[in-house]
């Protein structure tokens, strides 16, 4: 009779710490997808800036044709991307993205008249702020998938977690092409000349 207690107060525990450990798991889970449509509500408002942007700097710098195209052709790949869902694929898009508007703040800088145009300005800013909330967004996501994937990978929950349907995130990451240090060169200073005498 006694066995038997203890037989059924070791399965009560066990399923107790196993109910436990799935509420912990659904919780981070639940705090990474959060992180995750974070990342996706900013991106979308980066994407409905781009065109905005594009056109009023197109009303100044209309021979500038590639770069515009380069910029359209980037935002309509994002925008794809995001539909795959994939952090992987939509870090290499979106890192395309974020190099063509940097090429198009590049040929605005060209036009001082642009400079002071109101509207440019309040796009300019908007969609800085907007990469601010991406990058905070995206750390914070990241630092949410850690989390999740070692709870993922500790034991003894490693040895439940893919019973209960629970298998890790991706990190959302910079591409490599924005990993590497900048290179610095300084150039040789022109030889002396020689001293009068």
């Amino acid at each position: 009779m006694i066995v038997v207690w203890i037989v059924v107060i070791i399965v009560v525990l066990l399923a107790l710490y196993v109910a436990f450990r799935f509420n912990a798991m659904v919780r981070l889970r639940t705090r990474t997808q959060e992180a995750w449509s974070d990342i996706d509500v900013e991106l979308k408002r980066r994407h409905d800036l781009i065109p905005n942007l594009v056109s009023t700097v197109q009303g100044y710098a209309a021979h500038e044709r590639t770069v515009f195209e380069e910029v359209t052709q980037a935002r309509t790949n994002a925008v794809s991307a995001a539909q795959t869902g994939s952090p992987a694929v939509m870090a290499g898009a979106e890192d395309a993205l974020t190099t063509s508007l940097g090429r198009l703040m590049a040929v605005a800088e060209n036009y001082p008249q642009l400079q002071a145009v109101q509207v440019f300005l309040n796009l300019q800013e908007q969609l800085t702020t907007t990469e601010d909330k991406v990058e905070f967004s995206r750390r914070y996501y990241n630092a949410n998938v850690r989390d999740f994937n070692s709870a993922l990978q500790r034991f003894p929950t490693n040895l439940i977690a893919s019973g209960l349907g629970f298998t890790p995130f991706q990190f959302f990451q910079a591409a490599d092409s924005e990993r590497a240090a900048p290179q610095v060169q300084f150039a040789t200073p022109p030889a002396a000349p020689p001293a009068a005498s």
